[in-house]
């Protein structure tokens, strides 16, 4: 089962840092942002986290969750959190659940090598646990602006 936007999102657990497990169904009335990326300290991905980190107040006033999301493992995420003071939790997805759901994995190639990576994507999901909007192959310039102004205006009902 993958997402559909205006569609409930399936309920999901996942382990993220501070020790949490992360459980959609345990959310509601509280919109989220799960922000999909490649690799923990990756120059990319460091300054997409700064740019949520850097806005993490306006969010959290618009009713807003915001998480992180890779592949890497709990330990990475905690470093990588530690050293950008991040606000907002990192979601581990070791096992790929995550980006299944939300079909982020596709080939990519590195240096002649093609791999399985995830795509930049980030989805927005309302209070009652639906999928509302969603970006996909991300640019990270001008990407936090988007969401956040989205973010808003889904939580004063525009």
């Amino acid at each position: 089962m993958t997402v559909s936007l205006d569609q409930p999102v399936p309920d999901f657990q996942a382990q993220a840092t501070g020790g949490q497990t992360v459980q959609l169904s345990a959310l509601k009335g509280r919109q989220l942002v799960l922000y999909f990326y490649p690799k923990d300290s990756t120059p990319g991905c460091t300054t997409e986290g700064q740019g949520f980190r850097d806005r993490h107040a306006e969010f959290l006033a618009a009713n807003t969750l915001v998480f992180g999301v890779s592949r890497d493992g709990l330990k990475s995420h905690e470093n990588f959190k530690a050293k950008q003071c991040f606000p907002f939790d990192l979601i581990s997805d070791k096992d790929e659940q995550l980006c299944q759901l939300f079909e982020v994995l596709k080939l990519k190639k590195l240096f002649g090598h093609e791999h399985m990576g995830i795509n930049r994507s980030t989805f927005l999901i309302d209070r009652d646990g639906v999928l509302r909007q969603e970006w996909r192959g991300v640019k990270v310039p001008g990407h936090v602006e988007a969401v956040l102004d989205a973010a808003r205006a889904l939580h004063e009902g525009r």
